[in-house]
């Protein structure tokens, strides 16, 4: 399968003794274009950049940018039925290839579309194929998919809860198409201002209510108060409206490959998620049965550790966790991020992959590995040294005899935009020009933070693209089974 990536880093060779193999292009026989090069011992990876009948000058970006990551059957084959070409039409277009560990490309090149034979054949290899090395492997067979053409309900179940992630974040989510929606094949899943709705002095003294009625407006989440909020003086009910998305009752897996084409959102204070949770919590109650987080990010331009290390829009991580109970959980074991040279993660989309398999899990941006967790012979629980820690307790995972345990059961996908809380934002950070507006251990930290709203909300530019800068975008949601 191609991957559709918003960014190739080339790395160029400082020889040039290697000439790319001359690249075929055909139309499809319904609608599309296939471009494809021979396959030789050495190349590790082929991308295109393409055009209709639009220059596409030196390595610009084109209409269509796509990594191919495995041959098959002795080509490295790109298929997109998704593009229109009409014989006669120009495709202009550039390539790239990872060759004995340089890149080489050749710039400028141009095709008209004519009608032409058969081309290569494209069926993908033997499932499974490649799970013991750190590139992407091939994927199996294709079990879910979402290009969000429409905002498929059926699929994507809305939550609806004060709660939030246990963390006393300061949004509510709700089904709203002010805060969720889709438009010219993008998810949209912006944060706004709950007075936005309910109007000046809510926030202090009026009563959410999110107990519903019917099926589709149900509270899904009571605990932290999260189906019935009153305001204060000093209680401020979420000053944040924002949505979280899953499909719970609509799609679960175990083991394949996950892969999402997302643009983080920025302004300060946003916290973007990608992530899993198991849909029976086979184990008991978090962290017993695991979280696959595949994605989060701050939002923040400007934030630093105390090491002066960008820590906001900069970077990223993907993050398991597990453990026997609160607060015994081995994530800083299987944490890891990555950060940007150049740009944002809120600047341009880019590809947030996952391999799971019965023997490890693997994490991507761009096929770059950023996170590889193999627990051993001995599983998470000697991993985690909970016996060490905690002399006595119980292992939730001793009956089962999986390596992998206890991500070895179904997960869901949820995709949602927090903002703030009392656990994420560490008081230690440095957000510049205005510092952090409020501290994790105050009883008001949601008043500290709406009392703020002259220092952080403007940096969402609300007044800018319909606000679009602080949503989170995706683009597509894929999984193929191994």
């Amino acid at each position: 399968m191609e991957r559709q990536i918003a960014l190739v880093v080339l790395v160029l060779a400082s020889v040039s003794a290697y000439t790319l193999p001359p690249a075929q292009l055909s139309l499809l026989s319904s609608q599309g274009l296939r471009i494809s090069i021979p396959d030789e011992a050495g190349i590790n990876l082929f991308a295109v950049h393409y055009s209709v009948n639009k220059p596409l000058p030196g390595v610009s970006a084109g209409d269509w940018n796509f990594d191919v990551n495995y041959p098959t059957n002795g080509y490295w084959v790109h298929e997109n039925t998704n593009v229109v070409v009409k014989e006669g039409d120009v495709v202009n277009y550039w390539l790239y290839v990872l060759y004995n560990g340089f890149g080489y490309q050749e710039l400028n090149l141009s095709w008209k579309a004519v009608t032409s034979g058969p081309a290569p054949p494209t069926s993908a290899p033997n499932p499974g194929d490649g799970d013991d090395v750190t590139t992407v492997s091939p994927p199996g067979t294709l079990i879910f998919e979402d290009n969000f053409e429409t905002f498929d309900l059926d699929t994507w179940e809305h939550e609806i809860t004060a709660g939030g992630g246990g963390n006393w974040e300061f949004q509510y989510y709700d089904n709203n198409r002010t805060n969720s929606y889709v438009r010219d094949g993008t998810l949209f899943i912006k944060p706004t201002l709950t007075e936005d709705m309910y109007g000046d002095g809510f926030l202090s003294s009026g009563v959410l209510n999110l107990w519903g009625a019917s099926p589709a407006d149900k509270c899904t989440g009571n605990s932290y108060y999260g189906c019935e909020r009153g305001g204060s003086a000093d209680n401020y009910i979420n000053p944040i409206q924002s949505a979280r998305i899953r499909t719970v009752n609509s799609f679960s897996f175990t083991y394949g490959r996950l892969e999402v084409e997302a643009k983080m959102p920025t302004g300060d204070w946003i916290w973007p998620a990608i992530w899993l949770l198991p849909k029976h919590n086979s184990y008991g109650g978090w962290p017993a049965s695991g979280e696959i987080d595949l994605i989060e990010s701050r939002g923040n331009r400007n934030l630093k550790d105390s090491h002066g290390n960008d820590v906001g829009v900069q970077m990223m991580g993907s993050t398991l966790h597990w453990g026997p109970f609160w607060p015994l959980n081995g994530y800083p074991r299987t944490h890891a991020t990555k950060r940007l040279a150049k740009g944002t993660f809120g600047d341009s989309f880019h590809i947030y992959a996952m391999e799971w398999t019965a023997d490890k899990m693997q994490f991507f941006v761009d096929d770059e590995l950023i996170l590889d967790v193999d627990p051993g012979d001995e599983g998470f629980w000697n991993l985690g040294e909970f016996s060490q820690n905690a002399p006595g307790i119980d292992n939730p995972w001793q009956y089962s005899e999986r390596k992998l345990v206890p991500f070895d059961q179904q997960f869901y996908i949820v995709m949602n935009v927090a903002v703030g809380g009392t656990a994420y934002f560490s008081d230690w950070d440095i957000n510049s020009p205005y510092p952090k507006p409020w501290n994790n251990n105050s009883p008001t930290a949601a008043k500290d933070f709406w009392l703020a709203k002259n220092s952080w909300y403007p940096t969402w530019n609300p007044d800018i693209n319909n606000g679009e800068d602080a949503a989170m975008q995706v683009r597509s949601v894929k999984v193929w089974q191994r």
